[in-house]
């Protein structure tokens, strides 16, 4: 019998979806909660699984294609699977739904714990099925999740399930790096192919996938064997771009298409206006270093300026909430809460996660939040939810050595601001004396239909004073 299977709802606001890849063709068999299409939104990657086991018979919506959510994209001639002809044992408590009657988002929520890389369910799912159908996926042995994943267990991995696991994330950084995924071994766990594994043959050239081929087959007739040691990328490698190729154009990824609709859109909606000041941030800076070691050691994040700037943001977005605001039409409507998104540069796109009640955290809860997000974002962990619901954004341009910049608003809020490099240099401080200090720009660009300069203005020096009121006296 047909299934027709229609355009995931990923996320709260997200109204439509592209077709990224399909993983499947015409004609191929599925097993119930395999994945078989990935879906891209402006908002999060992921993988798709089949409500159904059957054989795909069409492909409505083609790679590229952006349909609304709802849409058909395909339809499953739905086959009858193995668990159905054993016998019937008595009858369960809780009778397991149609698989028919289920949408493709029912079959994709409560996949955080596979997203994050947990190696048992939460309670009451199982990876990433809802808890009634638990019990025929095991059956069916198909895998679930957002990466496809299998069943766990102590067992290492067979070839096709570990293909089976690959997140969105490593399959694009596969295609961009033209390895085949299909010569590597995984190093995560239980097999599972990781993006450290993908450098690391990057890095090593042809010569390592073809070893690694040559090796795959010995390796599998000798379960007895120890495991090999985990490969590990060397640490330039998060910053090595692939090269285009010169007089040829790049395909658009759908995440760099949607990129540039919401910047135009933006650019095209709000009127930009932009301003900067100066901060001396040499006892901050200090306070920093002093401290980073043994905050890293109790924490396990880095300490980085970055979450000392976000908490004196959110105080000063507490005294200038407009700053906060953003327009509609029917006005200017001022949220309770304070969001804060922080921008996330990856090698082939840039990503906005969002603290929550970021008003809320101690600098040393922001340092650990940040952490978390900016390390699910650059393994392709992040959900539909850590993306979604920014209220302001800050952009630590600094990183890369800017000292100069204006950034494009994200669409619905009234301001984005950057922290840029720290560069000591001379200064003239009180009683006309000349001293090294360690100065940085603060550069905002505001949406001028709901603050005007003044606002703006006074909003960037109780920044700045607060900024400069930083120092060891504080507590993290």
């Amino acid at each position: 019998m047909p299934t027709t299977i229609t355009m995931p709802q990923l996320g709260e606001t997200v109204t439509e979806g592209t077709v990224a890849q399909w993983l499947k063709k015409p004609g191929d068999a599925i097993e119930k909660y395999e994945a078989f299409v990935e879906v891209s939104t402006d908002k999060v990657n992921a993988e798709v699984p089949s409500p159904v086991s059957g054989v795909l018979r069409e492909i409505i919506a083609q790679e590229g294609e952006t349909v609304p959510t709802g849409a058909p994209i395909a339809i499953i001639d739905e086959v009858a699977s193995e668990s159905s002809s054993t016998p019937a044992g008595p009858a369960p408590a809780v009778q397991a739904p149609d698989p028919t009657q289920l949408s493709v988002h029912d079959l994709t929520l409560g996949r955080e714990a596979d997203r994050q890389g947990a190696d048992e369910p939460v309670p009451g799912q199982t990876f990433g099925v809802p808890a009634a159908l638990s019990a025929s996926s095991r059956t069916a042995g198909a895998g679930g999740g957002s990466n496809g994943t299998a069943a766990r267990g102590a067992d290492a991995l067979n070839a096709p399930d570990a293909l089976r696991r690959v997140s969105p994330a490593v399959r694009r950084l596969a295609r961009e790096q033209h390895i085949d995924l299909s010569s590597l071994r995984g190093t995560g766990t239980g097999g599972r192919i990781t993006a450290n594994d993908v450098l690391a043959a990057a890095h090593q050239g042809p010569s390592a996938v073809v070893a690694a081929t040559v090796e795959a087959a010995p390796a599998a007739s000798q379960p007895s064997a120890p495991p090999a040691a985990p490969v590990t990328a060397p640490t330039t490698a998060r910053t090595t771009y692939a090269s285009p190729i010169l007089g040829e154009t790049i395909k658009l990824t759908p995440a760099r298409k949607l990129i540039a609709q919401r910047m135009v859109e933006s650019r095209h909606t709000a009127p930009h206006a932009w301003t900067m000041v100066e901060v001396d941030v040499t006892s901050l800076w200090r306070w920093r270093t002093a401290e980073k070691d043994r905050f890293t050691r109790e924490k396990g994040v880095p300490l980085t300026l970055l979450p000392f700037f976000i908490q004196a943001v959110v105080r000063s977005l507490r005294a200038f909430p407009l700053m906060n605001a953003r327009f509609t039409d029917d006005g200017i409507y001022v949220p309770k809460e304070v969001h804060v998104g922080i921008a996330v540069a990856l090698d082939s796109n840039l990503i906005v996660p969002v603290i929550r009640n970021a008003d809320e955290l101690s600098i040393g809860g922001l340092a650990v939040a940040a952490g978390r997000l900016i390390e699910k974002a650059r393994t392709g962990k992040l959900s539909a939810d850590d993306l979604s619901g920014g209220t302001f954004t800050v952009n630590n341009t600094g990183a890369n050595g800017s000292v100069l910049s204006a950034p494009i608003l994200n669409s619905g809020q009234a301001g984005i601001i950057t922290m840029e490099a720290v560069v000591k240099r001379p200064v003239v401080i009180e009683g006309d004396a000349i001293a090294i200090r360690s100065m940085m720009n603060v550069c905002l660009s505001l949406d001028h239909r709901v603050v005007d300069g003044s606002i703006a203005s006074a909003f960037l020096v109780d920044l700045k004073k607060r900024l400069q009121a930083m120092g060891p006296g504080d507590t993290l």
